[in-house]
């Protein structure tokens, strides 16, 4: 029998990530029954993509309830706006149905907090797609911790590169309203703080944090002129703007793909979703987010992270080494080699015993998207955990709710210019043991 799934928020992640595979590659054992969002422009566009989905019931954000007892779904697929994910998480738990939620899974820890008690109530169960975990270079990381290669892990070190196409994107659009993603220690950097938490089997009790927002918003020391209500494909400063200039040229224009509200390009449809553009100016002065962390973490277990991220910078991607009592690991990788203006090498594994010669460890790549650990996460969604895999790997909601928490605490910690606990954020008084 086949497992019903209701889309909320049919943004071009759930156009790209659900509705194509599950229509193309595992219709069957699952189908869609209902889409709801607040634009009827999305719908036409997931339509016209996946035909397969013509006939499906259509319902607006209003319409959950009514969504649920007229089209009888087992479980719900949450890909809308960062900040709506805990309405449609709660409302669902709340009627005892599955939860499938894009990251990150709230963008508050008192979301989170609220997510978990609810969780705790209902027969429903939710499972936050962190699909960087899947990663074959971030699987044999796990697989050589748990083989006690590095001994008990100590620090990490991990330093996260945003180039300027990708980094300004975030800028561009939603995004850079903290009241809408959290921040992007929040909707980016819940991906590496939950790889972090995984990979050393720990939990984060406390972050220290330096952050601002040194290339991006008004003050940005590239804004051509202080004006704001600007958007890329209609500026009069195009020629002024070295952001725009990099990834453009005068002739033709590269449009910036967004991962939930962007660019409709399907079929007859070419232009933006209705009351929304994803090239609104990157140096508004309505931004109110960082643009550079740096931050310490400390776990439970003793380890000690040291992390960063910037989100403007010549090319994409992270550097890592992960230090134990027996040895270390180190890796680093490029991504979007395409857009890195010189030659980039393939990822490789580095393991130093404390004692003893390096092995250079080479990983079988797999195709689909972020490096192949998309279609091994849909896998695991849609057929069922890999039983033959000897650790836990897919996500629950209190991977999400510390990894939302670690990045509350990097931003807050920004702010308020202290240590914060992560109790603190998530609250002192939830009445659901944080246990994995």
């Amino acid at each position: 029998m086949k497992k019903r799934y209701a889309i909320c928020g049919v943004s071009n992640r759930a156009i790209g990530l659900f509705v194509g595979p599950i229509v193309n590659t595992f219709s069957t054992t699952s189908e869609i029954v209902a889409l709801l969002d607040i634009d009827n422009r999305r719908f036409e566009v997931c339509k016209l993509a996946h035909p397969e989905v013509a006939n499906v019931s259509e319902y607006h954000s209003n319409d959950f309830e009514q969504m649920v007892n007229e089209t009888k779904p087992d479980a719900i697929i949450v890909a809308s706006r960062d900040d709506t994910h805990v309405d449609y998480v709660l409302k669902a738990l709340a009627l005892d149905l599955d939860v499938i939620v894009e990251k990150p899974m709230a963008t508050t820890g008192v979301d989170c907090r609220r997510i978990l008690e609810a969780e705790a109530k209902s027969k429903g169960k939710v499972t936050v797609t962190f699909n960087y975990r899947y990663g074959p270079i971030h699987t044999k990381i796990k697989e050589l911790i748990l083989e006690g290669k590095i001994g008990k892990v100590t620090s990490i070190d991990l330093n996260w590169y945003i180039d300027t196409y990708h980094g300004s994107s975030y800028f561009q659009r939603w995004n850079r309203k903290r009241e809408y993603s959290g921040g992007l220690s929040i909707h980016k950097s819940s991906h590496h703080f939950d790889l972090v938490n995984w990979w050393i089997d720990q939990k984060p009790v406390e972050v220290f944090a330096f952050g601002d927002l040194f290339y991006y918003g008004a003050e940005g020391p590239l804004n051509p002129k202080k004006l704001d209500g600007r958007f890329c494909g209609t500026c009069s400063e195009q020629l002024n703007c070295e952001y725009y200039k990099r990834w453009n040229s005068r002739s033709a224009s590269t449009v910036v793909e967004d991962d939930h509200l962007g660019t409709v390009k399907v079929g007859r449809i070419n232009g933006n979703y209705t009351g929304y553009r994803p090239d609104q100016c990157i140096f508004d002065s309505e931004i109110n987010i960082e643009d550079v962390y740096s931050a310490t973490v400390r776990y439970d277990g003793g380890a000690l992270l040291s992390y960063s991220v910037n989100f403007s910078l010549p090319y994409e991607g992270y550097r890592l080494a992960i230090n134990g009592t027996k040895g270390r690991i180190e890796t680093k990788e490029f991504h979007a080699p395409q857009r890195t203006p010189f030659p980039t090498t393939d990822q490789t594994i580095d393991y130093y015993p404390l004692f003893g010669s390096k092995e250079n460890i080479h990983v079988v790549l797999k195709e689909g998207g972020h490096g192949g650990a998309d279609p091994i996460l849909l896998e695991d969604l849609f057929l069922g955990v890999d039983s033959t895999r000897p650790y836990k790997i897919l996500s629950g909601a209190i991977d999400g709710a510390y990894a939302v928490a670690t990045g509350e605490a990097v931003w807050r910690s920004v702010k308020e210019n202290r240590p914060i606990r992560i109790e603190e954020v998530l609250a002192e008084e939830r009445k659901v043991p944080m246990q994995s």
